[in-house]
This record gives C-alpha cells, sequence and structure tokens, in this order.
C-alpha cells in the first residue's frame, strides 16, 4: 500500500525517478550530467511544494524495498510546481529556472508526473496493482479526473494504463518527444 515517502527512501527512490529522466532524454541532464542532476534532485526532495519533494512522492514497498514511485499534484499547481528548485539550480551554477518548460496538464486534472516500478520488480505485475491503488487514493481526494502522458513509443507502458482504465485524450510534447495525453475518470 502507498505510502508518503521519507527521507529514507531517496536512495531507492532516485534510481526509479532517473529511469523515467534517462527515457525523456532532457537537454539540462545531457548538460550537466546525471551525477550533478542526481544531487540537485535529491536536494530537491526536501523542498516543499516542490515536483519532486517528499511531499509529493508516494511510495509502495514490497519486503520493506520501494517497489513503486508516484509524484503527482494538481493542474493548478503545475505553474509554480518547479519554483522552489530554482534557487537549487542557480546554486549549482545553472542558470535556468526550470528543468521543465512544458506545459503537461489540463485544466481540472490531478496529474501523475511519475509513475515508475523499480527495475528489479518490473514484470511482476507490480505496476498494475500500484496503478490501481494509486487510482483509489486520489479518487479518495475528491479528485475528479486523473491523468498522465505516456511517450508514444513506450508500448510496455502505454499496455499498462489501457489495461486499468486510462483513455487517450490527445497528444503533446515534452521536451522532443510525443506523448499521448492520458485521462482517468475518477
Amino acid at each position: 500500500m502507498f505510502r508518503n515517502a521519507n527521507d529514507g527512501d531517496a536512495d531507492q527512490i532516485l534510481p526509479t525517478l532517473f529511469q523515467i529522466f534517462d527515457e525523456m532524454e532532457l537537454d539540462i541532464f545531457k548538460e550537466v550530467g546525471n551525477d550533478k542532476m542526481a544531487q540537485i534532485i535529491r536536494e530537491g526532495f526536501k523542498l516543499s511544494n516542490y515536483r519532486y519533494g517528499l511531499d509529493h512522492i508516494l511510495v509502495d514497498e514490497i519486503d520493506g524495498k520501494v517497489a513503486t514511485i508516484a509524484v503527482g499534484y494538481p493542474e493548478e499547481q503545475e505553474d509554480s510546481i518547479d519554483d522552489p528548485l530554482i534557487k537549487v539550480l542557480h546554486e549549482h551554477g545553472i542558470k535556468r529556472d526550470n528543468i521543465f518548460t512544458d506545459k503537461e496538464a489540463w485544466p481540472g486534472e490531478w496529474y501523475l508526473d511519475s509513475f515508475a516500478v523499480a527495475p528489479d520488480m518490473q514484470g511482476k505485475g507490480i505496476g498494475t496493482q500500484s496503478l490501481k491503488d494509486l487510482i483509489d487514493i486520489v479518487r479518495q481526494r475528491g479528485e475528479k479526473t486523473m491523468s498522465l502522458n505516456v511517450d508514444v513509443t513506450n508500448e510496455p507502458a502505454k499496455h499498462l494504463y489501457d489495461k486499468v482504465g486510462f483513455k487517450k485524450a490527445g497528444q503533446l510534447y515534452i521536451g522532443d518527444h510525443l506523448y499521448d495525453h492520458m485521462q482517468f475518470d475518477l
């Protein structure tokens, strides 16, 4: 069952989160390197109201190990969700005000920014059950629509989202990649 992430989870969250970053091929990661970005994201875990702050990360454990991570927030937070990281970026000599520049969520949605299963736990049905559990959590919070974006070339993820009941609502670019924007009516 999902729980809020804590400081002790950082070493397990980071490699799982980096699976997503690697697939996205973000320019900033290419420019400064994964090691430095890992340090920055790790510092971001401590920031309140940041996209990847621990207050936005849920983890699903199996036998004391983080099996699944989920990061999400209501769309109305998207315009300011990365503001807390600006100071950290500048402290590391990165003269950007954001890692992400594209609008990812649509009005009225609770946006699932990141969902990933730990590499050593993939292919065991864990993602399916975790996603169903997460849908229940978001529904209990009173949200009406849950959304996510999946790279059009990521067939395994698209299969999972289709199986659970997400429906394609459109497409958009995040960086240089085309994504299907999918929604689930809660």
